[in-house]
């Protein structure tokens, strides 16, 4: 039986499912370079590494991690909440803790190794070189994130990727054109992005 005919046929299938795609990718808004992240102070995290200093007391400063469970153990603090803190709000609070056994102590806090609220991490997944979760950083932008995450593989189709953000309360779809920015330079793709952001990029089919 000649099949050469189906050739034909088959392309035809190719071009109608290129076409379906390419309208998929502007079904959603495109994502605004005019969006302005909010002016929050750091918030203590999880994975976080606190440096608690105590004047005049060596014995008792030290630098401790924030448990899975937002937590920091010490000597004399055991189980006191530090996730979801600013460092001068959690500094009091040890201030207050410290108070049973050191007289008017003074703490400062210094975080370190950052990893920031789950909350407001940037997750990245698809196809991109290495999908992960970034830590928010105040003025982050399209560009920082694909530096990070080593760019979009050889079978990513960038320009139908999607942003998702959720605004007022409610989950919003952005498209994003990463092959613009990354492979065509062109700075007009690069967004900013707002903590919680969702970068999700799929694979060409073809």
């Amino acid at each position: 039986m000649n099949k050469t005919w189906m050739k034909p046929v088959l392309w035809a299938c190719v071009a109608a499912s290129a076409l379906v795609l390419s309208g998929c990718a502007t079904k959603h808004p495109m994502a605004s370079s005019a969006v302005v992240a909010p002016a929050n102070d750091y918030l203590v995290g999880p994975g976080d590494n606190i440096n608690i200093i105590v004047w005049r007391n060596p014995e008792v400063s030290m630098s401790v991690p924030v448990r899975p469970d937002g937590k920091i153990t010490t000597p004399l603090v055991e189980d006191l909440p530090a996730a979801g803190k600013t460092s001068t709000q959690l500094a009091r609070d040890i201030e207050v803790a410290l108070a049973k056994f050191i007289q008017q102590p003074v703490v400062t806090v210094v975080v370190t190794g950052f990893v920031g609220q789950f909350s407001e991490q940037i997750r990245v997944i698809g196809a991109a070189a290495r999908p992960q979760s970034l830590s928010y950083r105040r003025d982050m932008s399209m560009m920082d994130v694909m530096i990070a995450v080593g760019g979009v593989t050889e079978f990513a189709s960038g320009n139908r990727a999607n942003l998702i953000r959720t605004v007022n309360g409610k989950q919003q779809t952005y498209n994003v054109r990463l092959n613009d920015l990354i492979r065509e330079g062109d700075i007009s793709a690069n967004v900013p992005v707002l903590p919680g952001d969702i970068l999700i990029i799929p694979e060409s089919f073809f």
